[in-house]
Parts: C-alpha cells; sequence; structure tokens
C-alpha cells in the first residue's frame, strides 16, 4: 500500500476517481437544477442562471452532467468488483481444484471468450427487457469476465504446487482455509488491477452503449447525455459543450481506471517497479 499511494500513476487516478465521486456525492447541492427539469426554454446559450446552457429539450446540461456522474462511477465501480468477484471464483475453482471441475469450467471460458464482446453486448442489451443500470451492470459482467478468469486460473495453477502450500498441505490445513489464506493473497496484485481494467471497460462500454440507445434513455447519464445530443443536432444547433463535455468526463474517468491498473500494475511486478 505504501508503494501504491507512493506511485505518481496511482495518485493522479485516485484525485480524478475522488473529483467525480465528491461531485456524484454532492450533486443535489452542486446542481442547481433537477437533471429531469424540462420547464426551460431549449437551447439557451451559455448564462448565470445556466453555466452550459440548455438542451434541445429544455433541461440545464451542467446539472445533467454533475447528476452524470453518479450513473458513470456507479456503473464503474459495481461492474469492476462483480466482474472480480466471478473471475476469483472462476479461476480458483478451475485452476486449484482441478479435474473435471476445470475441464467445465474452461469450457464455460473458452465459449466467452471466443464471443465477439461487442456483439454480445448489442445483442444482450436489445433483447433485455428491462434497461436500468442494474441490467447495465449485469450485462457489462456477463460480457467481460472471462479474460481475467482465464490469468487467474494460470495463477492458481501456478501457486497450488509452490513449495509454501505443500507446507500447508502437509500440516494438515483445510483446502479452503488454503485458497483463503494462502492462494488469493498471492493473487491480489492480479486482482486488483483486474478490478481496475473491468471497470475501465465499463465505464467506456455502458457509454457506448447508452449513446447506441440500447440502455434506457430515460436516465441521466453521460451515455445518455450523448445519445439525446447527437439525436438532437445538438452541434448543428450551436450546443457543442453538450456533446463534448459529456464525452471528456468518460474519458477522463476512464483514463483514472487506466492509470490506477497501470500503477498497480507496477507496483505488484518487482521488474517494473525497478525500471
Amino acid at each position: 500500500m505504501k508503494a501504491f499511494f507512493a506511485n505518481r500513476l496511482a495518485l493522479a487516478g485516485l484525485a480524478i476517481v475522488a473529483f467525480f465521486g465528491l461531485v456524484a456525492l454532492l450533486a443535489p447541492v452542486i446542481a442547481p437544477y433537477s437533471p429531469t427539469d424540462i420547464n426551460f426554454k431549449p437551447m439557451l446559450g451559455v448564462s448565470a442562471e445556466h453555466l452550459l446552457g440548455t438542451t434541445p429539450q429544455g433541461n440545464d446540461i451542467f446539472s445533467q452532467l454533475v447528476y452524470g456522474a453518479r450513473a458513470s462511477l456507479l456503473v464503474g465501480l459495481a461492474t469492476g468488483a462483480v466482474i472480480a468477484a466471478v473471475q476469483l471464483l472462476m479461476g480458483i475453482f478451475s485452476g486449484y481444484v482441478g479435474g473435471w471441475v476445470d475441464a467445465v469450467l474452461s469450457v464455460v471460458t473458452n465459449v466467452f471468450l471466443v464471443m465477439p464482446g461487442l456483439v454480445l453486448l448489442i445483442v444482450i442489451a436489445a433483447y433485455l427487457p428491462q434497461r436500468g443500470l442494474v441490467t447495465m451492470i449485469v450485462i457489462l459482467a456477463v460480457a467481460g469476465w472471462a479474460w481475467g478468469a482465464r490469468v487467474l486460473r494460470a495463477q492458481a495453477m501456478s501457486l497450488r504446487d509452490r513449495p509454501f502450500v505443500e507446507a500447508a498441505r502437509m500440516s494438515g490445513e483445510g483446502r479452503w482455509w488454503i485458497v483463503l489464506g494462502h492462494i488469493v493473497p498471492n493473487m491480489f496484485g492480479i486482482l486488483v488491477a483486474n478490478f481496475f481494467g473491468a471497470a475501465l471497460y465499463a465505464v467506456l462500454a455502458e457509454a457506448g452503449l447508452e449513446f447506441l440507445g440500447l440502455g434506457n434513455i430515460n436516465n441521466v447519464t453521460w451515455g445518455t447525455m450523448l445519445y439525446w445530443a447527437e439525436n438532437g443536432d445538438a452541434v448543428l444547433l450551436g450546443q457543442w459543450l453538450y456533446l463534448l463535455l459529456p464525452g471528456l468526463c468518460i474519458l477522463l474517468l476512464g483514463m483514472a481506471f487506466g492509470l490506477l491498473n497501470f500503477a498497480v500494475d507496477q507496483v505488484a511486478n518487482p521488474r517494473l517497479r525497478r525500471n
């Protein structure tokens, strides 16, 4: 942890995530209006009353931008946690237990590995009747767990034959105590890196699906802001901030998770740390 917090990439990523987290937490205080309020005149320019103007539908752009941080952070962090948990379970069961369990789980993992990720996301999102944030998290988790599970499986297979695991087994320690006390702690760096990588994937994929209209377009997210900006011809009508700023926020949040991912790699990998 000391090395992690001393890493410049980690500090930069944490600062960006903390900023957006503070904005999401204080959204009712920061935003001057409700993000769904359409009582304003459409296409107003920047002014003291509307810091970023209004949308073609009559919403305050600044209020929507502030509240959109909540959805993007929730999707990113929740999806990252779900994917990391699934990867850990699949990796441990497949790599440590072995046998027929490994054979079955490897087949399932291989099926998801060969499926085109974007196509799988679009197909699942298009045919589900409910399109809330929880549904979006489930969709992203289903489509995004396989690669990390394969990495953790290989790590578990490597660790199960190490001398310290053999010593724990010979001393009479139970299987799950060995897993929780010896295997998982030695996979912690990879697991944390997978979490931040999954959060990065979730932020970008959620925005892409929302932009395509495959989410709930009535929710206020940065992705739905892009959707309405595109369908309302905001740029052609002079409201380029309506399209630029949500995209910039998505870029910054995704970059933050990417920086944290790189920082974990540097801290966990002795060769990268020396360099």
